[in-house]
């Protein structure tokens, strides 16, 4: 390290972590900061000093919690009112920390700083344990789906350094996250004050040995929670110097994006090819997710300030009608059926509530029924656009899934939400474009005179949808022809929709293409569905490589009929098998975007049932599934 440009050189390659902070008043927010920076040399003298002199005007020691509490009123009563931003740097990583407020008044300032976070330290003080608020602020962490979650035990020197008091507070967060979507916890038992297990290992905790703070800070992965694969760039900026050059600017959202991509511009549908990508003035190969980039098409293509600009193959949804999780963050209710505006990016659009579908008690998270939200509430919500918005699911694009509400008399930001899913209201609806949204509103849904309840009775059964999903030669369709076959020795009205069957039939029109997979699936579905309401139970055997088409399908057929089945077999024994010798043609080249080869599986992340075919006979599998519904997890 020789000179101020290696240490610059270092900066700039190391990758960045947002992290914000959690708690309740008084658990020892901003001093866990101050010692963090403290610690790991990040403050500077001055700094230091004016700390030093502000500590003795309030009558106190050293109080490091001064470096982040920068309003007047904040140091007078000693807790965050504001979000405290605070950038600070280690040859390993940057970080830009989010100090947030403990106060339950405070709470949508709170969620202001975990809306961009990739880590969140929740602080529980050792001597109090678990409170209303750090419950508050791990439900909005896990809503913001924040994927890595640290709950940090301060004020252990408080507690004797007790390993016992340590395990009892870790167990009562497992116990209260288990009902939470939260994929990785770790735990740390820290002392702000003293610095033990902040920044440097404890002598007081000798029992722990796990890593301190900063080193966990430094060393956790959070490349996962990045999505490279649906591209999106909400267009800012048009950029117009001359006759010659036409550029369209904006941050990618998701995915990956380079020269020669085939484009779909959203809402109007246009698409063409991407001429060329620039970042700071010069041309690249690719760019990607949270690069601040200039595109240039081939084509003189109509695109304004909040267009979406997507691959051709993979469009976000398009629809008027959303489900969201809000959080209300005025002062004045939400009204149902009064006009708000929706922002999302740069795009803004008029909308009103259609209902309240129910707000959460973050103490037991248990559901309220309610018809409006007061401040700070957490509820979930139905909204109605004047116009159609693109979007994606929020839990797999944050970018593009979330949006904050504008009160337009006021011009105030009043609320933030979520998008869960298109509203029930147009739970057919698939990705833009298949339909139009005029046609749809002069389609009315006709009731029969015999009732779903009279079917099943007939039936015998309440119907399901069992959806095989799994790679190619991996035995779906052995399975599901054995299974309908016992399920009809055991008198249960059934019948299998096969991927060869029905692309000979009813979709013999379709290609392979990406956007005529995801229609084939969508087609398979609603049949599907029509069977179930018939009451047929229906198991279908299809690839279905992307989680995102499996769940469209479980949202039409409905999640209470539908019942995923992961048929787990490794690749290189379903290329051993290839049945249809479809591998080898794709080895050969003459099969293009080939499933587990050149085009990816996205396999199913807590599937209802999953089967190994290279510990269980088709016989076993079966069993399996019918054992599964004798359980009563599936009710057939």
């Amino acid at each position: 390290m020789n000179s101020i440009d290696d240490l610059m050189a270092i900066n700039e390659s190391s990758d960045l972590l947002r992290f914000s902070t959690a708690g309740s008043v008084d658990d020892g927010k901003s001093t866990l900061i101050g010692r963090l920076l403290h610690d790991s040399n990040n403050i500077y003298e001055d700094q230091l000093k004016s700390v030093g002199k502000d500590s003795e005007k309030l009558g106190r020691e050293l109080d490091l919690a001064l470096l982040m509490d920068g309003l007047k009123s904040e140091r007078e009563q000693g807790i965050t009112i504001d979000v405290a931003y605070r950038y600070f740097s280690t040859p390993k990583r940057r970080f830009i920390i989010a100090d947030t407020p403990g106060h339950e008044q405070y709470t949508r300032n709170m969620a202001t700083g975990a809306s961009t976070a990739d880590l969140a330290v929740i602080l529980v003080d050792a001597e109090n344990g678990l409170l209303t608020q750090t419950k508050r602020h791990s439900f909005i962490s896990a809503l913001f789906h924040i994927p890595h979650i640290v709950v940090v035990v301060n004020k252990m020197d408080l507690v004797g350094w007790s390993e016992e008091r340590f395990n009892e507070i870790v167990e009562e967060y497992k116990d209260f996250a288990m009902r939470l979507e939260m994929k990785d916890i770790t735990f740390i038992p820290i002392s702000a004050l003293k610095g033990d297990n902040v920044v440097n290992q404890s002598d007081n905790m000798k029992w722990y040995e796990g890593a301190t703070l900063l080193h966990y800070l430094e060393t956790v992965y959070t490349g996962s929670s990045r999505n490279m694969v649906d591209f999106r760039f909400p267009v800012q900026y048009v950029n117009r110097p001359n006759h010659r050059f036409r550029g369209f600017c904006g941050t990618i959202a998701s995915g990956i994006v380079r020269p020669g991509d085939e484009v779909t511009i959203l809402p109007s549908e246009k698409t063409t090819k991407i001429k060329s990508v620039i970042d700071g003035g010069e041309y690249i190969d690719e760019a990607f997710a949270s690069m601040a980039v200039t595109l240039e098409t081939e084509d003189e293509v109509d695109i304004s300030r909040g267009d979406f600009i997507v691959h051709s193959g993979n469009h976000p949804f398009v629809s008027d009608d959303l489900e969201a999780m809000m959080i209300w963050m005025n002062e004045t209710p939400l009204k149902v059926g009064t006009e708000y505006i929706l922002k999302q990016g740069s795009r803004r659009e008029r909308f009103v509530f259609r209902d309240v579908t129910f707000k959460i008690n973050p103490e037991d998270l248990h559901r309220i029924e309610a018809d409006s939200l007061q401040l700070n509430e957490i509820g979930r919500v139905n909204l109605s656009l004047f116009k159609p918005i693109p979007y994606d699911e929020y839990h797999k694009n944050r970018s593009t899934g979330n949006f904050i509400v504008i009160d337009r008399m006021k011009n105030l930001t009043v609320g933030a939400g979520m998008i869960i899913k298109k509203s029930k209201k147009q739970t057919s609806e698939t990705r833009s474009g298949n339909r139009d949204s005029n046609a749809i509103r002069n389609i009315f849904p006709q009731v029969g005179q015999v009732s779903h309840s009279d079917r099943c009775s007939l039936m015998g059964q309440v119907p399901k949808t069992i959806w095989l999903t799994g790679l190619s030669g991996s035995g779906k369709s052995t399975i599901a022809f054995a299974l309908e076959k016992k399920l009809f020795d055991l008198s249960k009205p059934c019948y299998v929709l096969d991927g060869d069957n029905i692309r000979s039939g009813i979709n013999k029109d379709m290609s392979f293409s990406s956007e005529d997979r995801k229609e084939n699936i969508r087609r398979i579905s609603e049949i599907a569905k029509l069977f179930n309401d018939a009451g047929m139970t229906v198991i279908t055997s299809f690839i279905s490589p992307f989680e995102e088409d499996r769940l469209i399908a479980k949202e039409i057929i409905g999640e209470e009929r539908f019942t995923e089945v992961y048929v787990n077999t490794p690749l290189d024994i379903c290329q051993e098998r290839d049945p249809k010798g479809l591998y080898k043609k794709a080895l050969a080249g003459e099969i293009r975007n080939f499933t587990g080869l050149d085009s990816p599986y996205e396999a199913p992340d807590g599937p209802d049932l999953e089967i190994r075919t290279v510990i269980s006979s088709v016989d076993q599998a079966v069993e399996m599934i019918v054992d599964y519904i004798d359980a009563g997890v599936v009710e057939v």
